[in-house]
């Protein structure tokens, strides 16, 4: 199979995060956002068991296979249809390939499920994104990882997190952007201990450790969340960009994060057009959405 669109190179971003993370929020409005600086992109949904999609879908695996078929005629729960489909995408990847190649010189942003062991320990997409990101395809990715902000209001939470990230990150083996979404909501469910800096550069943990100190939880496990901090301060690898999504400053300081990452940078008409879209006097944040409530928005 031929790679896509061999004279140029194509760049791409993965985006992957547990349910509820808001993935499917920030396709649709990284699609709108991409309008509005000029690149063009082709938005590719590799969730079988998504059946809401507000965003203008290019290429659609629900065309190929899907979880509710599956766990019909395969008698399978939702979680192994699910990694089913992605064993049965892997089993297929000319279908990809050949839907992939109608879109020459696009940026591509792939919507991912949200099942966790997809991205922690399951072979069947990271193998299809290594074909993907092989000599004979050659399109440049970067992972997308996206978390709820809310969990930095608890130390136990932020610790899972941060595992998960670090298990991520070493699973897939992209370039990775670790981002905490929907900052313009987070501290609804919680105020942060710390300053947001503290969770975006990853700090001291030991502090988030005391910081919880009357938490039973915590206390009960107080030697195996130390040893746990240890790792992923020894490995040194994660980092969070904030998001909210609607705001194009947050927007655009993601997107140049994601390019430093996948290798690709702004040409001169994304210049100009991001520095009028940066001096509108319509508004500081976008509107991306013009039907539902934003939280509803946010639950896809």
């Amino acid at each position: 199979m031929a790679g896509i669109n061999m004279n140029k190179t194509s760049f791409g971003q993965l985006v992957i995060g547990p349910p509820g993370s808001g993935k499917t929020t920030f396709c649709h409005g990284m699609q709108q956002f991409m309008k509005a600086i000029g690149r063009e992109c082709c938005v590719v949904n590799l969730d079988p068991a998504n059946e809401f999609i507000p965003y203008n879908c290019d290429i659609n695996i629900n065309e190929l296979v899907t979880v509710e078929d599956v766990m019909k005629h395969m008698s399978l729960g939702p979680n192994g249809g699910l990694l089913y489909c992605m064993e049965y995408l892997r089993n297929n990847q000319h279908w990809l390939l050949e839907k992939m190649n109608n879109f020459p010189g696009r940026y591509f942003i792939f919507d991912c499920p949200g099942q966790v062991e997809i991205y922690t320990h399951h072979n069947a997409l990271k193998e299809v994104i290594e074909h993907l990101t092989s000599k004979d395809v050659g399109v440049r990715l970067a992972a997308v990882h996206l978390v709820d902000a809310h969990y930095c209001a608890e130390a136990s939470k932020f610790i899972a997190v941060l595992l998960t990230s670090l298990a991520t990150m070493l699973h897939m083996g992209l370039p990775h952007v670790n981002v905490l979404s929907k900052m313009d909501i987070a501290e609804e469910y919680g105020k942060f201990p710390f300053h947001l800096e503290y969770y975006t550069e990853v700090l001291d943990l030991n502090k988030l450790l005391e910081s919880d100190g009357e938490d039973p939880f915590m206390r009960k496990f107080q030697s195996l969340n130390q040893k746990l901090c240890s790792v992923i301060e020894d490995y040194s690898l994660v980092s969070f960009t904030p998001l909210n999504v609607q705001d194009k400053e947050s927007m655009l300081n993601l997107l140049k994060e994601i390019d430093k990452a996948n290798g690709c940078c702004f040409g001169t008409i994304e210049e100009r057009n991001i520095q009028k879209l940066l001096s509108a006097a319509v508004g500081a944040d976008f509107q991306f959405f013009k039907s539902g409530s934003a939280h509803e928005q946010y639950m896809s």
